[in-house]
């Protein structure tokens, strides 16, 4: 078996196989969350100034709580969300082109590297925050772990956009490769183009896929599944 052979086990099966653990992981989360013994009591928080949906919305998108109790730590929240929004619609481009995306006209991605830089700094924060008290004392292995793959992954992905849009020397992948690639994939046909496989930056492509994959994996074993379960808790704290 030679790199080649590496490299398309990671850009192919072994996303596929992301996928499915990612979505068999969800899956088994919420089963085990609907069939649970149910609490007697009360959950709801008041006061319950705004109706149930605009109070869900609020605390959900402005995270009052954090921001009552660590406004550096909420300023970090809201600059990770903003950005990792701003980082799913460029993966969107990514796959194909929307028209509507493109109402005002920008390359892919959006930010000009800043969404990346935006995204390294957070993750940074919540990595180093969990060193000090009381949160080390309330943190396990998975939390550093996640953080971990998930900084990988920005840092390889961030460098792979910095060097295609500010034209870095024997940077040669088009967006048009990756579109051809990733919607490939989604057709369930899937095809590396020469442009990826020929390319010397092939290996930073595979390698920010191989940590993207193993993200996903432990997503749903991990706490960021809060992301899952967060307007259902938010819903039930406002019932």
């Amino acid at each position: 078996m030679g790199w080649s052979d590496v490299y398309y086990f990671i850009m192919v099966p072994m996303v596929y196989a992301a996928f499915a653990i990612f979505m068999a992981g969800i899956v088994f989360k919420l089963i085990v969350v609907f069939f649970s013994k149910k609490s007697k009591g009360t959950f709801s928080t008041f006061p319950k100034i705004l109706p149930r949906p605009l109070g869900v919305l609020k605390d959900a998108f402005l995270v009052p709580v954090a921001w009552k109790r660590d406004k550096i730590l909420w300023f970090f929240i809201i600059a990770y969300h903003a950005a990792f929004v701003l980082l799913f619609i460029g993966h969107l481009e990514l796959i194909k082109e929307f028209a509507l995306l493109q109402i005002i006209p920008h390359q892919v991605f959006l930010g000009a590297g800043i969404v990346g830089i935006v995204l390294i700094i957070s993750v940074l924060y919540f990595l180093f925050r969990r060193f000090k008290s009381p949160w080390r004392g309330i943190s396990v292995p998975e939390d550093y772990l996640i953080l971990l793959l998930i900084f990988m992954t920005m840092i390889v992905g961030s460098h792979l956009n910095l060097a295609a849009r500010y034209n870095a020397a024997g940077f040669d992948i088009p967006v048009e490769d990756y579109r051809t690639y990733l919607s490939s994939l989604f057709a369930f046909n899937p095809t590396i183009p020469a442009g990826i496989t020929g390319s010397p930056h092939y290996v930073l492509v595979a390698l920010h896929i191989f940590f993207a994959n193993l993200v996903l994996m432990v997503i749903p074993f991990s706490k960021i599944i809060h992301m899952v379960f967060t307007f259902l808790s938010l819903n039930i704290q406002r019932k």
